[in-house]
């Protein structure tokens, strides 16, 4: 590998983006004491991943992707991009990276392919080496590539975003929020192209708030809440860490007395099935039954269900949900959705 390829830095080469130690600490208004939206980061995306960036409102996610894309200025620390220094390298390592915002940020008197060219000259690609109508087909704007973008609609606008984030050929794309308010159809089809791009190489770095979406998409994960990263690890091992089991057993009969016990929780779901959810350090699935059982309760089946990255997320975050956030506090606060791709 050339060191245009691994930006100088041979030791980094498994490294997309490498941060250590980032802090962004934003001054305080009228008598308002200073706010700190991270707090030390430390992070390491690798080459060709996948990467999950996970977090709910206020987390700091926001701050950290303008701090990459060089929109914000970093109050300490240091960040790699593509093996890049970002202080000494600016123009490399902002070329490297491409974002797609969440804002449908368009003019709305250009073209498509206008649109393109213009991304393309800002970012000092030659005309040579553009490649705009290859993008549009890409992401399926090819019949739009003269018409206004005032006249798209709000799914087509947002593949628009996605194609200028690659006008210059970057090397990581990161995308933020990329489905949210959009159609199954279209999340299918950006899910499709983003898999197409990983495996031509390219490093994906998602935020979202459809947590199956991430735990189906991606290969790593890091959880950050409140400027703070609490949790980094792939996304098999981040499942592996929650300790809950749940089993959902279906009765011969109507369900009269929910079953008792220490360390059981037990409900009724609208289809009839009694749903137990247990620790399996303090108790085992022989007691659950055992307790059925002893509530006089027949099974006619029974079955568990494993805990998905939503019980991996609550775990890790709830303990600090009522903690003020740092970051974002001009957003809309919104729920954790689930979706199946």
């Amino acid at each position: 590998m050339s060191d245009e390829q691994t930006g100088g830095k041979g030791h980094m080469a498994d490294a997309a983006i490498k941060i250590e130690g980032l802090r962004k600490t934003y001054r305080g208004s009228k008598g308002q004491p200073e706010k700190s939206a991270l707090k030390g980061i430390d992070l390491t995306v690798p080459r060709g991943s996948v990467f999950g960036l996970l977090g709910p409102n206020g987390a700091g996610k926001s701050t950290l992707i303008n701090i990459l894309a060089g929109l914000v200025v970093k109050t300490s620390g240091h960040v790699s991009i593509w093996g890049y220094d970002q202080d000494q390298n600016p123009r490399q390592s902002r070329s490297a990276i491409g974002v797609m915002p969440q804002e449908l940020n368009l003019d709305p008197f250009f073209t498509p392919r206008g649109a393109l060219e213009v991304q393309a000259g800002l970012y000092g690609v030659p005309k040579a080496q553009r490649r705009s109508d290859e993008i549009l087909e890409l992401v399926g704007l090819s019949d739009k590539a003269e018409a206004y973008a005032r006249t798209l609609s709000g799914g087509m606008r947002r593949r628009l975003l996605l194609a200028k984030a690659l006008v210059h050929h970057p090397k990581i794309l990161v995308l933020d929020e990329p489905t949210a308010g959009v159609d199954i159809e279209l999340r299918q089809m950006l899910w499709a192209h983003v898999r197409k791009l990983n495996e031509q190489g390219m490093t994906i770095i998602l935020t979202t708030h459809y947590l199956e979406e991430a735990q189906e998409m991606c290969d790593e994960i890091a959880i950050i809440n409140h400027g703070e990263k609490i949790a980094q690890d792939s996304t098999a091992n981040l499942l592996g860490r929650v300790d809950s089991r749940t089993m959902v057993i279906a009765p011969d009969s109507p369900i009269m007395n929910l079953p008792k016990t220490e360390g059981v929780e037990a409900a009724l779901r609208d289809d009839g099935t009694l749903v137990l959810s247990y620790r399996s350090a303090q108790t085992n699935a022989e007691q659950v039954l055992e307790s059925v059982r002893s509530a006089g309760i027949r099974i006619r089946d029974v079955r568990t269900e494993e805990a998905d990255l939503e019980d991996v997320f609550l775990a890790l975050t709830s303990s600090r949900a009522n903690e003020t956030p740092a970051d974002d506090q001009d957003q809309p606060r919104r729920g954790l959705h689930r979706v199946k791709l």
